[in-house]
């Protein structure tokens, strides 16, 4: 993992409102190349929003953002062109078989061969045998993963997961664990939004916890763990889980999210 001297992503001071309502309060942080990296909150903390302004859906009131090296406020071409984003619900086209979604979207960035570069991403993706059927018939978890495969056509440097398994059973999870595994071992650099903590905890290379629009800690699973000592439990050490360090760090505003995950 390279240095945060020159991170896949670099944001400082982003702020956020919507008339009335302020979402980003001043958010800082730096993304690794090649890492993965959870931006953890419970519904309303502005995950989705800032998500929205690296990818340059969004303009932000105040600060700056770096993505690949790119000013997300002056360049935005070059930025979408070095990123992709997936949003919550897989955007398929049920119509279609999944190889022909592939091939779509191939001719639609304009890429040579689109044949070849959508049997590469079935195979990538353990798709291969579902090629040639309609995504209508695909599991939750299929489904995502060719959505996956899809924003992965032209080759992006840094792929931005919004929430990735909202909606998925548990087995359709840990295909996307694994899928999100496997973009950051090839090089991708992966920002995933989630509100489950073990999404998190399984996955990230580094945690930022989003609360009130403000990021209130940031650091390995390890380092955010080191916030709290370990309890005796029955004489024996346990080491604090990462949902006592959100519940310590968040109070009872954390509650919805630990019941959800």
């Amino acid at each position: 993992m390279n240095s945060t001297s020159n991170p896949a992503i670099s944001v400082r001071g982003l702020e956020k409102s919507f008339k009335e309502v302020t979402v980003l309060r001043g958010v800082d942080f730096d993304v690794d190349r090649g890492s993965i990296f959870a931006l953890l909150g419970s519904n309303g903390a502005g995950k989705t929003t800032a998500v929205r302004i690296m990818a340059t859906l969004l303009k932000a009131d105040a600060g700056s953002i770096v993505v690949d090296g790119f000013d997300v406020a002056s360049q935005a071409g070059r930025v979408r062109e070095a990123i992709s984003l997936t949003g919550q619900f897989a955007a398929v086209d049920e119509i279609l078989t999944g190889r022909e979604n592939l091939v779509l979207v191939a001719k639609l960035r304009h890429r040579s061969n689109p044949g070849r570069i959508a049997d590469d991403l079935l195979a990538r993706f353990d798709l291969t045998e579902a090629g040639g059927r309609r995504t209508s018939t695909y599991s939750g978890g299929m489904r995502r993963r060719l959505d996956i495969a899809m924003s992965l056509i032209g080759q992006p440097s840094v792929v931005f997961l919004d929430e990735p398994t909202t909606g998925l059973d548990p087995q359709a999870r840990l295909e996307v664990w694994d899928t999100v595994r496997q973009l950051a071992a090839s090089g991708t650099t992966v920002l995933l939004t989630t509100q489950y903590l073990d999404e998190a905890e399984q996955l990230a290379d580094r945690i930022a916890i989003l609360h009130r629009g403000r990021i209130i800690q940031n650091g390995t699973l390890a380092e955010l763990k080191a916030l709290l000592p370990p309890a005796e439990v029955e004489y024996v050490e346990k080491q604090p889980t990462l949902e006592d360090v959100f519940l310590t760090l968040v109070g009872d505003d954390g509650a919805e999210i630990v019941e959800e995950s």
